[in-house]
């Protein structure tokens, strides 16, 4: 079958339009002998009939499998080197209590960036401890409240939150640990959006100005100075990128040994996953080796102890490990320019749970989960129900050609930044997360029904 000429250029006709990509997918779906997509051996039709749709289903095996992986991988390369790692999952792509505690017990300290994620995580019993604090605007009340519990460290981000988280570790009688935010200039091969260490952006501070603000910081006793901390973008193929962030930093850190301990060096996260069946990601196991020679050669090139190294890891451990099950609702074919057809499947849900594509033009796959089909493949764009045009779930994907109203589609890959920045728009409720494990289900986040959306109307109590 020939493609479609409206198809991007690295979308191909399938050979198989029910086939799952074990990259994309997560590690225990797959279908049935009737061809139903079941995950952790429970069925998508049986998830629907239970919870309804939109339905997030996260793997649970397969999310702690992931954080196990990526802590000993970055253990074991790092020992290898002489030094210890330590990694924080990043709160911001899905945290729920229950993700927290499994974060918890697979080894990994979490990073919160709110105090809506500090209380999440101290919900389910994490250690403060073992908790790192982000963020380019934290409030005085946030500063307060995490040096209060004992957080395990702050990411100062600018000059002016020093004397803040001074002020608070000086109240609470204790000394906070720190790190300080820079501003690398390495351009990872992101989307503009995406990309956290451009110059002309709000995370961070110049290189040029570390020396004199690591000064001010050590010249306050109720602050310790752990180390620099380096955020080049999110969803970066390859290493070019972190090598050579690590080495403009690392001839920071060098300098700044002289003149007092630099026990860490954070060099953040942003490890790409596959979304679509053509990207390429790099194995845990190498993408940690990697790590380990990068920061072994730049510490050899300066004659420095190896660092302890931190990193940030959010997507790669929960990205894959979720999918969204959708109803179908409408098919309408459009015939473009005259020329090709593109069939638009309108789904129950849209960019209230999954705003990337809208937002950045984030490609998505998806396929029947009720079913399998030979049907020839046709090219489709999977639009939501909002009322805006740019309402799309996936942009281009090949579907069996008899999809038809009331189906059940699964788009994969969606367990990071899909339910974190979900909204209520058109009034929409915001869908429950699932856990599906050993053909149990269980809930995670309850989802909103009308009438929790009514209670937060304050016009109720005017009539």
């Amino acid at each position: 079958m020939l493609s479609n000429p409206l198809a991007p250029s690295w979308l191909t006709v399938p050979d198989d339009a029910n086939a799952l990509a074990p990259a994309v997918w997560s590690a225990n779906a797959e279908r049935s002998d009737s061809g139903e997509l079941v995950v952790a051996g429970v069925a998508a039709s049986e998830l629907a009939r239970q919870y309804g749709t939109p339905l997030y289903v996260v793997d649970e095996a397969d999310a702690r499998s992931r954080a196990i992986t990526i802590r000993e991988s970055f253990d074991r390369e790092f020992a290898r080197i002489g030094s210890t790692v330590k990694v924080y999952y990043a709160g911001k792509a899905f945290l729920s209590i229950e993700v927290a505690r499994w974060m918890n017990e697979a080894g990994l300290n979490i990073d919160v960036c709110s105090g809506g994620e500090l209380a999440v995580a101290l919900a389910a019993g994490v250690d403060a401890a073992r908790l790192g604090l982000h963020g380019n605007n934290k409030s005085v009340r946030e500063i307060d409240r995490a040096v209060g519990v004992g957080i395990g460290a702050i990411v100062l981000d600018s000059p002016i939150e020093i004397q803040r988280v001074a002020d608070a570790a000086r109240a609470h009688g204790r000394v906070q640990n720190v790190r300080l935010r820079v501003n690398s200039g390495v351009h990872a091969s992101t989307h503009e959006y995406l990309a956290t260490a451009r110059e002309d952006q709000k995370f961070g501070i110049p290189l040029s100005e570390v020396a004199e603000i690591v000064a001010v910081i050590r010249s306050h006793d109720s602050l310790n100075f752990l180390g620099l901390h380096s955020h080049i973008g999110s969803q970066i193929f390859g290493t070019d990128g972190f090598a050579e962030a690590a080495r403009r930093l690392f001839d920071v850190h060098a300098e700044l040994l002289a003149s007092g301990p630099v026990p860490e060096l954070n060099l953040g996260g942003g490890f790409g996953i596959a979304y679509t069946s053509v990207d390429e990601t790099f194995p845990i196991n190498e993408l940690a080796a990697s790590f380990a020679d990068i920061v072994s050669a730049a510490a050899t090139r300066l004659g420095v102890p190896v660092p302890v190294l931190a990193i940030e890891p959010g997507r790669v451990i929960i990205g894959n490990a979720g999918h969204t099950l959708y109803e179908v609702g409408t098919i309408k074919d459009v015939l473009v320019d005259g020329a090709a057809v593109r069939k638009y499947v309108s789904v129950d849900g849209g960019m209230s749970d999954n705003i990337r594509p809208a937002l950045y033009g984030a490609d998505y796959s998806a396929r029947l989960a009720n079913r399998s089909s030979a049907a020839e493949p046709a090219l489709v764009r999977v639009a939501g129900k909002h009322c805006e045009s740019g309402d799309i779930v996936v942009l281009a994907e090949y579907l069996p050609g008899d999809v038809s109203p009331g189906d059940l589609l699964a788009v994969p890959a969606t367990g990071a930044y899909c339910w974190s920045m979900a909204s209520n728009y058109n009034y929409l409720g915001r869908p429950p997360v699932v856990a599906v494990l050993d053909g149990r289900s269980r809930v995670l986040v309850r989802g909103e029904t009308e009438e929790d959306l009514l209670r937060r109307d304050a016009g109720l109590d005017n009539r």
